[in-house]
């Protein structure tokens, strides 16, 4: 079974086409696109052999949309323990072939099995145990661990050459494979959660189908759950996940637990459980039982419940996982301004939030996510709706430009929390991924005329009283800042930005440097300076950031004609001495 998320790596733009179909049946799967010859890619590299040998050693499964020659080559020098191995896979650039070349204990012929599903292609699998016994043994399907890896492969050996098997336990994958079985066969495949003694001549395989249901804080959880377990005789690999009522989704006892078993964490609401609780049974027995249909072992703590399953259980169909609302910046412009955290948030997203222009600028990042677009100024209406979204055990982003803390969504969020309260908000994982704000963006476009003391002002007067407004300009001009203008005129606002000229002329000389910057990162962008008395409302918009100079900001002309801006970090006429 693959855990981590695959790496996809195209050295040429007609690969991309192929890699796209391949990452609608991977989710989370990262592009990497040789630079300069790719776009609209996750990952730009321009040292093939180092970046794959560096997914390959962090154990990231490969898929190499090129020739299987150049990935063995590639990789030939790290190769020395197959049980280590991520899976590797070559796929043709036309999709027209998929091989997989290493892995085949870390799922590699499954997940070319997968690979061909999408692109309507057979696998090339060549493993003799998988053609003529019509399974892996060495990697089973999701629900199943193998306990004892090392005695398979003399285990497979005796099965190709002619021994029988018997099977112990319910597999429906075993008993419905090409496997020799007879109830008299010298070698054993066993089936189940308990502890058991490991042999040569038997596989063992742990079903998940033990489910481990908390309700409320534990001390020591983790050690009191492994120790329940023991005394039970549970093996720890046929937990298939923790349960618990939605309620408790921010404890950190059930994540730390989770964390500690390596098992996802899933929620019920109360609707689910209300049945079950009504009958007299405790929340974490009530969310045993839903997980598993079936009643719980005793247990010492009323906070802790186990039961187990008569199959495995698929975690990722019972409740809900805790829900997860990331506010994120994505900078001024497009992709060429996001981190690095920003760009894996909008990857592992399930739905994004935001205004339609800002999803726009997202591209490609955007694909395979349920778009929720809305206005511009309908900023709480949109923070409820990702509450909402997120409260249903969804990964929402909410999509700002520039700094989501910065005049922007976050703000908004916390407003919404705080003003309404509402209790299925409080499960909820909520975290602000920082942007490039359009004042730093500006800066740049220019030199650095936030190189000293400055401050940021909205000029608009929707959400505060223009007297407010009037009287930190003054503060701020008084104080000498440099300042950054956000919002400065829309279609029903002019007169405020003059108004802030002449503020601020009563301060500054006429002629200190106004920078005035549209469109960052955007087509169209224009970045210019002007001098103060020449600041008008005709001479920016809602897509510009202004920035005013202090009365020691600078302009210096270069030969090409353009101008540098910037605020000297030392005041020439200060002695720290005297």
């Amino acid at each position: 079974m693959i855990n981590v998320a695959p790496a996809i790596v195209v050295l040429g733009q007609n690969s991309v086409t192929v890699a796209r179909k391949i990452i609608s049946v991977l989710p989370g799967a990262t592009l990497y696109g040789l630079e300069n010859r790719t776009s609209g890619v996750d990952v730009s590299f321009t040292n093939f052999g180092e970046t794959l040998r560096e997914l390959f050693v962090q154990g990231r499964p490969l898929i190499g949309i090129c020739a299987a020659g150049i990935l063995i080559r590639t990789l030939a020098p790290l190769l020395s323990d197959k049980r280590q191995e991520p899976p590797v896979l070559a796929v043709a650039e036309d999709g027209s072939a998929v091989v997989p070349l290493l892995g085949g204990l870390g799922g590699v012929n499954d997940l070319a099995r997968r690979i061909a599903e999408a692109l309507d292609v057979k696998p090339a699998i060549t493993t003799t145990g998988d053609l003529r016994l019509g399974t892996t043994l060495l990697s089973p399907p999701p629900g199943y661990h193998l306990a004892n890896p090392d005695d398979a492969k003399k285990f497979i050996s005796d099965l190709l050459a002619g021994a029988q098997v018997k099977l112990e336990g319910i597999a429906p994958w075993l008993s419905d494979s090409k496997l020799p079985i007879d109830p008299s066969g010298d070698l054993t495949i066993q089936v189940t959660e308990r502890l058991v003694t490991l042999t040569a001549n038997c596989l063992v395989y742990h079903p998940a189908t033990i489910a481990i249901a908390i309700s409320g804080m534990i001390d020591d959880a983790v050690a009191l759950v492994q120790q329940l377990l023991a005394d039970a005789k549970l093996e720890k690999t046929s937990v298939a996940g923790i349960f618990a009522p939605i309620a408790t989704a921010a404890d950190p006892t059930i994540h730390t637990v989770a964390s500690a078993l390596e098992v996802p964490a899933r929620f019920f609401t109360p609707n689910q459980l209300e049945s079950l609780l009504s009958q007299g049974y405790s929340p974490a027995q009530a969310a045993a039982i839903a997980a598993t249909g079936t009643s719980p072992l005793s247990s010492p703590s009323p906070n802790i419940a186990i039961a187990i399953a008569p199959q495995p259980i698929d975690p990722s169909s019972i409740g809900q996982p805790r829900g997860r609302l990331a506010i994120i910046g994505t900078g001024p412009g497009g992709e060429q301004w996001m981190s690095p955290e920003v760009k894996d948030i909008l990857k592992s997203a399930t739905d994004l939030v935001g205004y339609k222009t800002y999803l726009d600028l997202i591209g490609s990042l955007a694909d395979g996510k349920q778009r929720h677009e809305s206005d511009n100024r309908e900023e709480e209406a949109r923070a409820k709706m990702a509450l909402d979204l997120a409260a249903s055990g969804r990964y929402v982003a909410v999509v700002s430009s520039g700094d989501p803390g910065i005049y922007a969504m976050a703000t908004a969020v916390f407003e919404v929390c705080d003003r309404y309260a509402k209790p299925e908000w409080d499960s909820i994982d909520i975290h602000v991924a920082p942007g490039i704000s359009a004042m730093q963006a500006a800066a740049a476009a220019i030199g650095a005329p936030l190189g000293h003391d400055f401050c940021a002002i909205s000029l608009s007067d929707i959400l505060k009283p223009w007297s407010a407004i009037a009287q930190r300009i003054t503060a701020a001009a008084e104080a000498d800042f440099v300042i950054a203008f956000y919002n400065p005129v829309s279609k029903e606002r002019t007169w405020q930005l003059a108004e802030a000229r002449n503020i601020l002329l009563r301060y500054r000389t006429p002629d200190t440097p106004v920078v005035l910057a549209r469109n960052l990162g955007r087509p169209g962008q224009t970045v210019k300076a002007i001098a103060l008395d020449e600041l008008a409302p005709a001479t920016a918009d809602m897509r510009t950031i202004i920035i005013v100079g202090s009365t020691k900001t600078r302009t210096t002309k270069r030969s090409n004609g353009s101008i540098w801006v910037y605020t000297p970090r030392r005041y020439t006429d200060f002695n720290p001495l005297f």
